[in-house]
């Protein structure tokens, strides 16, 4: 699927998408809501992850300071920031980086998971605790948490993912500061774990059997729209609370993956498997792409309920544009050539981020698909090769 064709402008100026967005190559770079009437200093914590390392330029078109943390020594060249974006290091369990980040910051984005690990419930736990009394102590006005949605499910039910998601949002909005939580499900876009995933296995195999219990709806959302929703929590008269962002689209994963092949312009085959234990879906699953093991495992438990938005408590941009539709997002983030949040970035993690010598070879989907699964692996046992 190609990009919408940009639209003839004004003369003198780019051509615009009808999301009033430039055009640019084959692409499209979403252009910024108007500047809201007081530019605010934003601590960005995770600023090197997915949606982070997008949040960033996005904020600095919108006029605001960006102060960029990552637990990780900060490397602005790998992402691009030029000098207006002050870059930082700050483990979020660590009360002394943290009280010296949010030190002078109007407001503070969080964006911090621990999927990756095996104890992300304790780790995740301990770094809401830890910013949410620097952020009480140091008097910042604002504070933005990238949640998860919640299943209409007794919570006794729920993933150990979604729980702890629920729990870092508890700990967060009880903060003094104007807090929100943005519950979003599967963000659309190259580079996006939940995307990636899904789209992995939805090209990998010709024929791919699918759990009975994975006909669930879930409400995707293109990450620049989650862009435009974070920017709207940071203005004086935006969201509060905990909040549902999802897209235009409700369709059940069997149908999001059959999106995801689509877009990268392949034909597979879907068989109902009426008996599929989660935990062996989840190994296999892990086994069969390149995306952490502990990260596969616990998204795949999150699976069993309805992933959509609340009514009457989800969000809706104030300036009326419309939210990006799932077959567009999804051939945004197919093409190789567009540079919008859809699009990948070099800082993507690596197991994201396609193989120029195995793309360039003429071979079948499937069989590039398992060499890149197998280079991957051998990869990851020779991190020297």
């Amino acid at each position: 699927m190609q990009p919408p064709a940009p639209r003839s402008g004004p003369a003198g100026g780019r051509a615009r998408d009808g999301r009033g967005r430039e055009a640019h190559g084959r692409g499209l770079l979403p252009q910024p809501a108007q500047a809201p009437g007081r530019s605010v200093r934003v601590l960005i914590l995770g600023a090197t992850g997915y949606v982070g390392s997008r949040l960033v330029p996005h904020l600095l078109d919108l006029g605001h300071e960006v102060v960029a943390a990552s637990s990780s020594p900060p490397d602005p060249d790998r992402f691009g920031w030029d000098e207006r974006v002050e870059a930082v290091r700050c483990d979020v369990t660590d009360a002394a980086s943290v009280a010296q980040a949010v030190r002078d910051v109007d407001a503070v984005v969080y964006l911090v998971h621990s999927l990756q690990r095996s104890d992300f419930t304790d780790r995740d736990r301990l770094g809401a605790e830890t910013v949410a009394a620097a952020v009480d102590e140091q008097g910042v006005r604002r504070l933005v948490y990238l949640s998860g949605l919640v299943p209409d499910a007794p919570e006794s039910e729920l993933s150990a993912h979604i729980t702890s998601r629920l729990e870092v949002e508890r700990i967060l909005l009880r903060t003094g500061a104007e807090a929100t939580a943005m519950r979003a499900g599967v963000v659309i876009g190259a580079g996006s774990t939940s995307f990636e995933i899904i789209r992995q296995i939805a090209t990998l195999f010709v024929v791919q059997p699918v759990p009975l219990w994975m006909n669930h709806s879930v409400q995707p959302i293109a990450v620049s729209d989650v862009l435009r929703a974070i920017a709207e929590a940071l203005e004086d008269d935006g969201p509060r609370g905990a909040v549902d962002i999802g897209g235009p689209d409700v369709l059940t994963y069997p149908r999001l993956m059959r999106a995801c092949s689509r877009g990268a312009g392949l034909s597979r085959v879907r068989l109902p498997a009426p008996v599929a234990p989660s935990g062996l879906v989840g190994l296999a699953t892990a086994l069969a792409t390149t995306a952490p093991f502990h990260t596969v495992t616990s998204l795949i438990e999150s699976l069993h309920h309805d992933m959509v938005c609340r009514p009457g408590q989800t969000w809706a941009p104030r300036d009326g544009a419309p939210l990006l539709g799932l077959a567009e997002a999804v051939g945004l983030a197919s093409d190789p050539a567009y540079d919008g949040p859809e699009g990948a970035l070099p800082s993507d993690p690596a197991w994201t981020r396609p193989h120029r010598l195995l793309d360039a070879l003429p071979m079948p989907a499937t069989t590039r698909a398992a060499a890149r699964l197998a280079l991957h692996r051998i990869q990851t046992l020779l991190p020297d090769i």
